[in-house]
């Protein structure tokens, strides 16, 4: 018996759902519709944008322009399925100079949505509205409004309750859509934004044409103070904005923005060549901050290659890269390099930079000579012994030799040691009149005290020893067996610090900062840092939402710097945003701050330490660190001679 052709029939989809698939490509959150909508308004010519939202978008989504509005007889066309007042043919695609322009946007959005909108052209009379229902449009009706158009989204997704379960937090939601205009708003910096979230205002730019204005109204005054202004051109592509100071690096890359022919965008070749411009100029680890627009022919750049068009194509990629690269390594060139030394700190005088010299053996001959044969004068007390007054530490006595004088352990000038401080009986001065013996402020003791002794535990001999350290960074040790280690004492003491923190059972001590930090970071990472307190309270962390996109912080780790407290949270909110458990986010904070609180390669370190993290790599305990990156690097006596062409 012959089985049947189940082989299902070829139809074509219902109008229904085809819009629905439509819609599952444009809107995939709150933030795409608020995106599609005011995109349009910006091509509408609107000079002041408004949006209104309520749980993130979810409940009520209103975006109000003042542009040239929608005449009352289009209206039913605007919500059909490719309907555009932007493209007339297919040359048109490959110039395309506004923002939204697929024609699909607003009838996706009507499709999972309730859609109320309300418009009038400019000069008319009056306005009209139209109200639509999962795509079905109801009749167009006159109305009283002001002119431009305000288009209202309530329930999204109401019909597709499968969207539902993929939406975050109201907090999350609101944050994409509060980062989202952060972006317009830099872009165009004409157009005033104003975002109210669920009644209260969270983001309101001039639209003064200023791009610093915006840049401060949107990310903050802190970041807005640490930019330097960048202009260059390369071919027919401009470069010009906004870049951090090296010394002003980020923990994360949340703070690129980058602009093409006005449209935000995410690209690595425009992130390369920024990181390029800042090589051996910012720390391993750290990220430049930037908002840069980038300026080129619209016939260079194709922007439909990605439904959100957040990701473009150039023509010419080197010529981009170059003038984004040369436009940065030229202004951070202009000013003399990375470090910048601020004016007070070039006025301090340490108290004690006499007292510590590092000198030659040459030169430490030629002084001591120089001291030997200069003549030594008595010390002057500086008060009247004679009148018994309260007695003062000296501060007119002379250095004894040519080292430097003799300090206590304030910086004060103090008594110079017996060996050097000349005749203790009266002498005479160059008037013939006898001077006061020196009296101390402090009277010796008649009494000579036992001397303390100090028992060390005995240790063994440890079957290898420390050569050295190179680069500040590697330790080099040699094994009995006679191989030669070599031991990156960062990612050594990492792992020691990561095992640690895993393995307490108790919650981490705590340090108060004197101060509270403010760390300043993306709304996007401000909510997935505010969404997660409990975690970060159980890791040893207080914070707090500071409003603005800051969070404020009041206690932090006691093993944690706390000038590493704005980079660890930057790095804990990407964390925080990405997917997986509990369990693994847990992980990958205390990795984090495992490495903030590690030894950094370059710091100078005491051979204690050293001593220490060796032994913990010689007896096995630590291969490699929390990332998985070897710790240490052995080559044996034979690989040595190899080397040197001895085997």
């Amino acid at each position: 018996m012959r089985k049947e052709n189940n082989m299902p029939h070829i139809q074509q989809l219902s109008s229904h759902v085809a819009d629905l698939i439509a819609a599952g490509e444009v809107v995939e959150r709150p933030a795409s519709v608020v995106k599609e909508l005011v995109e349009n308004a910006m091509d509408a010519g609107a000079t002041a944008v408004r949006v209104e939202i309520r749980r993130g978008g979810m409940g009520l989504i209103r975006v109000s322009d003042d542009g040239c509005g929608i005449a009352p007889v289009e209206l039913p066309t605007a919500f059909l399925r490719h309907a555009t007042s932007k493209l007339r043919s297919a040359e048109d695609l490959g110039s395309i100079g506004t923002l939204g322009f697929r024609g699909e946007a607003l009838a996706a959005i009507a499709a999972v949505s309730r859609v109320e909108i309300l418009t009038r052209p400019k000069g008319a009379q009056s306005g009209a509205s139209l109200h639509l229902e999962g795509g079905v449009p109801g009749p167009v009706e006159e109305a009283g409004a002001p002119e431009g158009t305000t288009v209202t989204v309530r329930d999204l997704f109401y019909n597709t309750p499968a969207r539902l379960k993929f939406m975050k937090k109201d907090s999350a939601e609101t944050a994409a859509v509060a980062g989202l205009l952060q972006h317009l708003a830099m872009s165009h910096p004409d157009i005033s934004f104003q975002l109210i979230k669920d009644g209260a205002e969270a983001l309101h730019t001039p639209g003064d044409g200023k791009l610093e204005s915006a840049i401060y109204a949107a990310l903050g005054r802190e970041f807005a103070r640490s930019l330097l202004a960048v202009e260059g051109r390369g071919g027919e592509v401009a470069v010009e904005g906004y870049v951090t100071m090296p010394l002003q690096s980020r923990g994360s890359r949340s703070m690129q923005v980058f602009f093409v022919n006005g449209r935000f965008i995410k690209s690595q070749l425009l992130t390369a060549a920024l990181e390029e411009g800042y090589r051996n100029q910012i720390m391993k680890g750290k990220f430049p901050g930037c908002v840069l627009s980038v300026t080129l022919p619209v016939t260079a750049v194709d922007v439909n290659v990605h439904p959100a068009k957040t990701t473009v194509k150039f023509a010419r990629e080197k010529e981009v890269f170059d003038a984004v690269y040369h436009t940065v390594l030229d202004c951070l060139s202009a000013r003399g390099g990375a470090v910048q030394v601020p004016r007070s700190v070039e006025q301090v005088v340490l108290p004690r930079q006499d007292f510590f010299q590092s000198l030659d053996a040459k030169s430490f001959r030629e002084r001591r000579e120089q001291a030997d044969s200069q003549p030594r004068s008595a010390a002057r007390p500086a008060w009247d012994s004679e009148r018994r007054s309260t007695a003062r530490v000296a501060d007119s006595a002379p250095p004894a030799s040519g080292y430097g004088r003799f300090r206590d352990a304030g910086g004060a000038l103090g008594r110079p040691p017996a060996s050097a401080a000349g005749p203790t009986e009266a002498e005479t001065s160059p008037a013939g009149k006898p001077e006061k013996p020196f009296v101390p402020a402090i009277p010796r003791q008649s009494r000579e005290l036992p001397e303390q002794q100090t028992m060390e535990p005995l240790r063994e001999e440890a079957p290898w020893r420390i050569a050295g350290e190179v680069l500040r960074t590697y330790i080099v040790c040699e094994s009995e067996e006679g191989c030669v280690w070599l031991i990156d004492k960062h990612a050594a003491h990492e792992r020691i610090n990561f095992d640690r923190l895993k393995a307490s059972r108790t919650a981490p001590m705590r340090q108060m900062l004197l101060k509270p930090a403010i760390a300043e970071l993306s709304r996007e990472d401000a909510a997935a840092v505010l969404d997660n307190l409990p975690l970060l309270e159980e890791l040893g962390f207080s914070c707090e939402d500071f409003g603005g996109g800051a969070v404020l912080v009041r206690e932090v780790p006691a093993d944690l710097d706390a000038g590493e407290t704005s980079a660890a949270l930057e790095e804990f909110a990407g964390t925080l945003r990405g997917g997986g458990t509990l369990d693994e986010k847990r992980e990958e904070l205390l990795h984090t701050i495992a490495c903030k609180s590690a030894i950094k390669g370059g710091w100078k370190s005491d051979v204690s330490e050293l001593r220490v993290l060796v032994e913990k790599v010689q007896s096995g305990e630590v291969r490699y660190c929390p990332h998985g990156r070897p710790v240490a690097v052995k080559l044996s006596r034979y690989e040595l001679e190899k080397l040197f062409k001895r085997a």
